[in-house]
């Protein structure tokens, strides 16, 4: 059976990389529009209308729009890689590995993460389910990604001549991955949420500090990387390692494409102090990767197909 798929937004970073890894695959049919047409309302509501399944990279306010010119009486359904439905009722949050394939599989409307939620949630939510760290703690959040998350204008900034090197931002204390961070997470408090965004064009490291001698439990680091390598034991996308790289993670400025991740728990001697650490593309995972690994889900074919993973 052959899926008709319509990405609304083709032509920015994360249309691009779906349709890439869409590319040469048998199952789909994409249904396209040219440069005349794609902002077009009649012509996105044509394509919306035909598609098997509408893959939404666009702001917002334009993928909300967009949700509105499908026929609620038509077939189509979605996958919207904005933010505008990441907690909404009705929308399966696209985290087959925290949800459950099942559940996407079957999902009519479906919201992808964020990238730097992705990181954070991988290592935080499986911890809070099992009752290892609680949910009424405070939890901070430090990450960086390369600057390709930022969308045309900032990619243009980063190759620019004079480009900077580091940017810090976020200091409103309102980004708007706080929401879905605190929801998905089962959380009491929002996350303090430190981003960055460094002078690599993709590629992100998601940080989460414990001091576990301060928890009522005092969990000892070891136990949490036990934790999260028995919940993820069956994930061909998302790998624990029993050992770290010593001295430091890097983000590489040439790194090639990934859809996978990759959780680190760092403790110090005692074991009473933490930092979990996530590493994973912002584009892959984080992005396009994950919208891919929900598309193949909802069409019941293997999860991983067409993803760039590590060879086993």
């Amino acid at each position: 059976m052959t899926h008709a798929v319509f990405i609304d937004g083709a032509a920015g970073t994360t249309g691009l990389e779906i349709a890439e890894r869409l590319e040469g695959r048998a199952e789909f049919t994409l249904i396209r529009l040219d440069d005349a047409q794609r902002k077009n309302a009649g012509a996105r509501r044509e394509a919306l209308n035909e598609a098997d399944i509408a893959i939404l990279c666009l702001p917002d306010d334009a993928a909300r729009e967009a949700v509105e010119l499908i026929d609620p009486a038509n077939g189509t359904r979605v996958i919207d890689a904005s933010s505008a439905h990441r907690t909404t009722e009705g929308w399966c949050y696209g985290f087959p590995e925290l949800i459950g394939s099942e559940r996407v599989a079957n999902a009519r409307r479906v919201s992808n993460p964020g990238c730097y939620p992705t990181g954070f949630l991988a290592l935080v939510a499986p911890l809070v389910r099992a009752g290892l760290i609680p949910a009424d703690w405070p939890y901070s959040v430090n990450a960086v990604s390369g600057y390709s998350g930022g969308g045309k204008a900032l990619i243009e900034r980063f190759e620019a001549e004079g480009a900077p090197a580091f940017r810090a931002y976020g200091y409103d204390m309102a980004h708007k991955h706080l929401p879905e961070m605190k929801a998905h997470a089962g959380l009491e408090h929002p996350v303090l949420f430190a981003p960055s965004v460094a002078s690599a064009y993709r590629g992100m490291i998601v940080e989460v500090p414990l001091h576990l001698g301060a928890m009522e439990n005092e969990p000892h680091a070891g136990s949490l990387r036990d934790a999260l390598a028995r919940f993820y034991e069956s994930s061909a996308v998302v790998t624990v390692h029993n050992t770290a790289p010593v001295g430091e993670l890097l983000l590489d400025k040439n790194a090639a494409p990934s859809d996978g991740m990759d959780l680190f728990v760092f403790g110090n001697e005692g074991g009473w102090n933490a930092r979990l650490v996530a590493q994973l593309d912002n584009l892959g995972k984080g992005a396009s990767g994950a919208a891919v690994q929900s598309l193949n889900l909802m069409c019941g074919l293997p999860e991983t197909a067409g993803l760039r993973l590590p060879v086993a």
